[in-house]
């Protein structure tokens, strides 16, 4: 999880097509790092899980945003 989060001023200058990919990408890291921490794995520390929840709500803003 080493990846850079944009910020949502940089979320705002992508396009669309990129922000439904980024929105698919996130609810399959979040997905994956939930999973991980039910397993017990060492590498699944809950903070992960608050980062990729808060940037897909970030993504999913930006996205309702230009819908309205």
């Amino acid at each position: 999880m080493a990846q850079k989060r944009p910020k949502a001023r940089e979320l705002r200058t992508i396009s669309t097509e990129e922000l439904r990919d980024q929105v698919q990408a996130l609810r399959q890291e979040l997905w994956e790092t939930r999973l991980k921490a039910r397993s017990g794995a060492a590498t699944a520390p809950s903070h992960e899980i608050r980062q990729a929840r808060r940037q897909l709500a970030r993504v999913l803003t930006i996205s309702r945003e230009r819908t309205t």
